[in-house]
């Protein structure tokens, strides 16, 4: 009887080279399009379909140029990753030089900017190409650690030949992304990978708990920065009367004066002072103030009139949602969490009940209190323009949504049932 793809994990952990042949029969069965003796794990199979049609040879690994040791370096110093150096050290080094693994620190673009760990392993990295300044990005070197979690934005274990590229198949990794607290951006991903016999079902968990440690550190971080503009903001907005806060270069808000607090503002992407209209406020005055803004609202709002939404989920891990009306136009990157639901609700114009979002979504439309809370979130910047009771899109609203050239890369890491069903629904190109 075979095994299911879990069976294959747990495998792994007691027999790896046993389980490694099982999983070069598979790889095989798969690019020949043979029957495999046991399913590949549903992340792995989804990664290697991207990765096919991204054209990566499975039979010779590609290498791109390095980055120059200059590049390396001023990428490192442009990071918010080199932050949370500490955190990740503490938490994964003393483990992985024992364990015979190193820790590998990537950029959001796939680029490693940091090694350490085991002299032996680090040297065996080295005939991988998995090097300083090297371009790990699946759609280049195929289904790995560091490439398959940026894409998925959530943690992924790769074993042997689950690799898609032959030469990596001696090679096992866990991979958990990093996200930005502030803005939900994908900041880079942590890996800690080693030969085969180096695999326990474990590291996955122990890399993403790090890369939580890490967030938080993050958070911290952000705090720390909102408490030193607070003090700033505080005698400046003693003066003024009317609406009024102060934000950082994100949009987070350190106070606020002559109106309830709101916990987060969308500013564009590159404020200048002057004029300004904002979702949440309207017309405003926006002028630098620290390390923020210092955003004075109208006393009267001006009409939005007609308003134009633009859902665009036609590039890899580049969604965004644009809104065109008012007197000024804005973007915002999403999450691969919203723009799920923001998809949802395109797609159902007369909207959806929190039970109908979370049987989309999950498959259970018990799962509400997951749904509201990610609404909530979705509210803070579009709030002016979604309704509830249904959640859906204000009816004058026009909604323009941007798809991929092919549908399967339509949301590609959603496993969302709807979503899903949609993808398989579209024509192919």
């Amino acid at each position: 009887m075979a095994l299911s793809p879990m069976d294959v994990t747990q495998f792994a952990a007691v027999d790896p080279a046993r389980a490694a042949r099982m999983l070069n029969e598979v790889r095989s069965a798969r690019l020949s399009g043979g029957r495999a003796p046991v399913a590949p794990r549903p992340v792995i199979e989804q990664s290697w379909e991207r990765v096919l049609r991204s054209g990566v040879d499975p039979e010779h690994d590609f290498r791109s140029g390095l980055l120059a040791p200059e590049e390396v370096q001023r990428r490192r110093e442009a990071s918010v990753l080199r932050h949370v150096l500490p955190v990740l050290r503490e938490g994964l080094l003393s483990v992985a030089d024992v364990a015979h693994h190193i820790m590998v620190v990537a950029d959001d673009e796939g680029r490693v900017l940091w090694r350490e760990g085991s002299a032996r392993v680090l040297r065996k990295a080295d005939g991988l190409g998995f090097e300083l300044g090297a371009d790990w990005r699946e759609e280049v070197v195929g289904t790995n650690g560091v490439g398959t979690p940026a894409v998925t934005r959530r943690p992924v274990q790769v074993f042997a030949s689950e690799h898609f590229v032959r030469s990596q198949a001696t090679w096992t990794c866990a991979g958990a992304p990093i996200t930005d607290p502030r803005s939900g951006r994908l900041l880079g991903v942590v890996d800690v990978s080693g030969p085969l016999e180096t695999m326990h079902p474990a590291t996955l968990a122990w890399v993403d708990s790090v890369a939580k440690l890490a967030e938080a550190r993050l958070r911290e971080l952000h705090m720390l920065t909102l408490e030193r503009l607070r003090a700033v903001a505080a005698p400046v907005l003693a003066r003024l009367d009317g609406r009024a806060l102060v934000a950082d270069r994100d949009g987070w808000t350190a106070a606020v004066t002559g109106m309830p607090y709101l916990d987060r503002v969308t500013l564009p992407k590159s404020p200048t002072a002057g004029p300004r209209w904002l979702p949440a406020l309207g017309a405003c005055t926006v002028e630098p103030l620290g390390e923020g803004w210092l955003v004075r609202a109208a006393e009267e709002p001006v009409p939005q009139g007609s308003v134009r939404i633009v859902l665009d989920l036609g590039q890899p891990r580049r969604w965004s949602v644009r809104v065109l009306g008012g007197a000024e136009a804005w973007v915002r990157e999403l999450s691969p969490r919203h723009a799920e639901l923001l998809y949802l609700l395109a797609v159902h114009r007369a909207g959806r009940s929190a039970s109908g979002l979370a049987e989309d979504m999950f498959g259970d439309p018990a799962r509400t209190v997951t749904v509201r809370a990610e609404m909530s979130r979705v509210r803070r910047y579009l709030g002016a323009y979604l309704e509830h009771r249904p959640y859906r899109f204000c009816e004058d609203a026009e909604i323009e949504v941007v798809l991929p050239d092919d549908p399967r890369d339509l949301l590609p890491h959603s496993t969302a049932p709807a979503v899903a069903e949609r993808r398989a629904s579209l024509p192919a190109p």
